[in-house]
């Protein structure tokens, strides 16, 4: 089996900070396909099954892009969230603009040195960068393939009480589950829906003008995003783009934890389904 080989890069995020990434790969110069990986709230790169999916895809003989989206509040280790005051202002708006400029650099050879320019690409998306990698692909011409997984269906997923007192008080807290870290949301991206739900943040509108082909996959027991999400999504599909795969047993990570713990059953399956997709649409 040919090693893979990764390679860090580092561009201008939208907010004017560090956009940090990784290549994977098995040769960059051969012309081979890429697959483009967006991280979920409150995710990123290097968080539990991210590195495996992505060296997984490079050795199915595509390049694998992850990054840290500008807004992920995480800083140059690439583990600890340093950089709480760009997760408190991240915008789903900026996720696009973070996700053309990464897109801009792979097929304009400048991501890394001597990576060949992709012909087809593909993106992947979890949870919100499900939802980042469907707004993105619908206006991208050079997306040929999309994959979900425990995307979100709606991009206001708070109670009217909750918005109420967050615009009250400025911000709303965060709380990284696994280190107990209190992390501030403020009111951008309450803004950024506001101002642009009806043209470029339209999630339903995008999944019914996507044109190439969609796996949305989703755990039936996904705890963070409900399993009607994904169902929602695939109505509002055009007829014959989106194929829904609903994982029995699959939580929202499909049993992937941070630290890594290793492969569950439901996670082997999603993975399977989706480096089968992206060789199918793609090679």
């Amino acid at each position: 089996m040919a090693t893979v080989n990764t390679t860090r890069f580092e561009l201008v995020g939208a907010d004017g900070g560090p956009l940090r990434g990784d290549v994977r790969t098995q040769g960059k110069g051969a012309d081979r396909p890429a697959v483009v990986i967006c991280h979920g709230f409150k995710g990123f790169k290097d968080w539990g099954f991210f590195p495996h999916l992505a060296a997984r895809i490079a050795r199915a003989g595509m390049t694998a892009v992850s990054f840290n989206f500008s807004g992920s509040g995480v800083g140059p280790d690439g583990e600890s969230f340093s950089e709480p005051e760009r997760f408190g202002h991240a915008t789903f708006s900026a996720d696009l603009t973070d996700l053309k400029t990464v897109v801009e650099a792979l097929h304009g050879g400048s991501l890394v040195e001597g990576l060949a320019r992709p012909k087809p690409m593909g993106l992947f998306g979890h949870s919100r960068g499900g939802a980042a990698a469907l707004m993105f692909a619908a206006r991208e011409p050079r997306a040929q393939a999309l994959v979900t997984w425990s995307a979100i269906g709606a991009l206001a997923r708070w109670d009217e009480e909750t918005i109420r007192r967050w615009r009250e008080e400025g911000k709303l807290d965060v709380v990284n589950m696994r280190t107990g870290q209190v992390l501030p949301l403020y009111t951008d991206v309450l803004d950024d829906i506001a101002e642009h739900a009806s043209g470029k943040l339209d999630l339903l509108g995008a999944a019914g003008s996507l044109e190439v082909p969609w796996l949305i996959v989703h755990g039936e027991q996904d705890e963070a995003v409900s399993p009607g999400d994904a169902k929602k999504l695939h109505s509002a599909a055009r007829g014959g783009t989106a194929e829904l795969e609903m994982i029995a047993g699959g939580t929202h990570t499909l049993g992937a934890r941070h630290p890594w713990a290793g492969y569950t059953p439901e996670l082997e399956k999603g993975m399977d389904l989706t480096v089968a997709w992206f060789s199918r649409h793609l090679m």
